[in-house]
């Protein structure tokens, strides 16, 4: 959404190198010859080519760019960071689950307030100073500051000191908190020299590639960094990112072979691009998520007959068929899929049943029709959605009324404003941070007024909890909840849709984000 402000592995101090290798063996994770831990599946079948230069034709650049880790918004942003720089944690592609990253390793006190990191040695940045702990300590100190007005506040607030001890990094918390290895591989907090504190758009960093030159809203060049402290990743000589917002010119750009990678495809051109014979469509499962969100405090969205009623009366597999063009998985009204970790496993699909809908909408008393607001800028396809769902719900005897309102003003105007209308919502790394961003009952941006007393003591109680079986009970606890008595009705989870010449090679599909979790540049190599 670009107008809103946009399992752990714990070491033990008893742990060997000898045992926690082994034990990252039988994990599926191997180690490179840098040192780093990396899933098994991350590594290449086939040895990558060296060289060339790769071009990206990247929608989501604006004029308005930045290369300021803190105040980085938007796709090209979160590129570049990849780009130059590291991050103290990085994430599983195919889990999510937190991995080495300039920290090789970690853990917590018992309560999960006070976290040790173990910095890598020897690690430099790419004016040639030496990355020290110092560094890693000013970074989080000037995400954590209000004047910084970082993308990663928010994420930071129950920080109360970051310590450089005898070499380590240590964090405490005002509370515990399992994820905050998590929390160190949001995109922003990029480590740089003294925190970024004297010059946080010099992009300097400790990454797979230098900055060469910089455009906002144009292109951006890169070299590949020759001193890089990873052996795994780099493999072409040099990355232009060049900004094409325009969705029929990156179609056309990759068409022709003036790039090697696009990104946004739209689910009804992928027939089009199918037919270039060197071109590879790029399907990635994702985390975010189409919906309908109804204010649980609002009549006549405050009956939960009524909302249950809502709930039954869409058809989720005609919505993945036609608006989403099958690219999907279908949703159940929670906003956690298979790609959440201790995500839950078990609850019953909730399907289209037009008998139970008609069943609760008559015990829920309402008569008259419901009010729907949507807009081309609510997701792609949002009117369309809107339009089929009206359909449906006739067969219930629901009459559901679709205002169509302007793009321009909708995330202002509309959405978290009035009582029911139609929304995207992104992922994010954790279970706790989707909840917690937006149905605690204290979230600024709760759109579908669910506040219940009970749901935010289970949040708190997951946040703390180390023991992942206990923790996945009660996040199972949480989703049936908001499933059986919230107010969002979550028809379909969307996957990420790029596309590549065959010539480019090596490419990760991550479930942490989009363009292969922005490391796409990093890991892939040219054939050609």
């Amino acid at each position: 959404m670009t107008k809103r402000p946009s399992i752990d592995p714990i070491l033990p101090n008893s742990l060997s190198r000898r045992q926690f290798l082994g034990a990252t063996a039988a994990a599926g994770f191997a180690m490179t010859a840098s040192g780093l831990i990396v899933p098994n599946s991350a590594m290449a079948a086939e040895t990558p080519k060296k060289g060339g230069n790769l071009k990206l034709g990247i929608k989501g650049g604006a004029a308005t760019d930045v290369l300021d880790p803190a105040a980085a918004a938007g796709t090209v942003s979160f590129l570049c960071n990849h780009l130059w720089g590291d991050k103290i944690v990085e994430s599983d592609p195919e889990t999510g689950a937190p991995l080495p990253g300039l920290a090789e390793s970690w853990e917590s006190s018992a309560d999960a307030s006070v976290w040790t990191f173990k910095i890598r040695k020897d690690v430099a940045f790419h004016d040639g100073s030496k990355m020290t702990v110092a560094d890693l300590v000013a970074t989080l100190k000037r995400h954590t500051d209000e004047k910084s007005k970082s993308g990663a506040l928010g994420l930071l607030r129950s920080i109360k000191t970051v310590e450089d001890k005898a070499g380590d990094l240590v964090i405490t918390l005002s509370e515990g908190n399992a994820d905050l290895p998590l929390l160190l591989t949001d995109y922003h907090l990029m480590v740089q020299p003294n925190g970024g504190y004297d010059d946080p758009n010099a992009a300097i960093g400790t990454g797979a590639f230098t900055l060469k030159s910089y455009e906002p809203g144009i292109r951006a060049t890169f070299e590949k960094n020759k001193n890089d402290w990873r052996d795994d990743r780099g493999h072409v000589d040099s990355v232009e990112v060049i900004v094409m917002n325009d969705n029929t010119a990156r179609i056309a750009a990759l068409s022709s072979r003036q790039v090697h990678f696009i990104n946004f495809v739209e689910p009804k051109t992928i027939k089009l691009l199918e037919r270039a014979p060197h071109v590879d469509i790029l399907q990635t499962h994702a985390k975010g998520f189409y919906s309908f969100q109804m204010f649980c405090d609002t009549a006549p969205f405050d009956n939960n007959d009524l909302r249950l009623a809502m709930k039954y009366a869409i058809d989720r597999q005609e919505i993945l068929d036609r608006i989403v063009g099958g690219y999907g998985s279908l949703g159940n009204d929670y906003p956690v899929n298979s790609t959440y970790q201790m995500a839950p496993d078990d609850i019953e699909q909730r399907m289209y049943d037009p008998e139970k809908a008609a069943f609760h909408y008559k015990k829920s008393g309402h008569d008259g029709p419901v009010l729907l607001r949507t807009s081309d800028a609510a997701f792609p396809g949002a009117v369309d959605a809107a339009v089929l769902y009206q359909e449906h719900a006739k067969k219930a005897g629901i009459n559901i009324e679709v205002k169509r309102e302007p793009a321009d003003g909708y995330w202002s105007n509309v959405w978290n404003v009035k009582p029911f209308s139609a929304t995207y919502w992104g992922g994010r790394p954790t279970q706790d941070l989707r909840y917690a961003t937006s149905y605690l009952s204290s979230a600024d941006w709760n759109d579908s007024r669910f506040k219940r007393d009970d749901f935010d003591k289970l949040l708190l109680e997951a946040r703390a909890e180390l023991d992942n079986d206990k923790r996945k009970a009660l996040y199972r606890q949480m989703a049936v909840m908001v499933r059986d008595e919230g107010g969002s009705i979550i028809p379909v989870f969307n996957d990420f849709l790029n596309a590549s010449a065959k010539s480019m090679k090596g490419f990760v599909h991550d479930i942490g984000n989009d363009l292969s979790n922005g490391q796409i540049a990093s890991r892939v190599w040219l054939d050609a």
